[in-house]
């Protein structure tokens, strides 16, 4: 269990970076991460670390589908670490 919120806490940090650097490159006009690599970030547990830089950054908040991915994958990793939990999975 450990080792799964050490991961979700990492990646959410990691995807948190990348949603800022994304919008300081909209802010000076330059090139941006691809939506898909965002919606990937959230996928490979990083939906905290989106949903967070959302809301904080403001950044992406007018696009309904990233509301709909993070809050799906978000939910996928609350039920994810609820059954390794239950299961005893990756225990040390």
């Amino acid at each position: 269990m450990i080792i799964y919120i050490v991961l979700i806490s990492l990646m959410s940090m990691f995807t948190y970076v990348a949603y800022s650097i994304d919008k300081k490159r909209s802010i000076r006009n330059q090139s941006r991460i691809k939506e898909t690599s965002l919606y990937m970030l959230s996928l490979l547990f990083g939906a905290l670390g989106g949903l967070l830089a959302m809301h904080i950054k403001r950044h992406k908040t007018k696009h309904m589908m990233f509301h709909i991915v993070n809050w799906f994958c978000l939910i996928l990793h609350i039920y994810l670490g609820y059954f390794i939990y239950i299961n005893k999975l990756f225990e040390l």
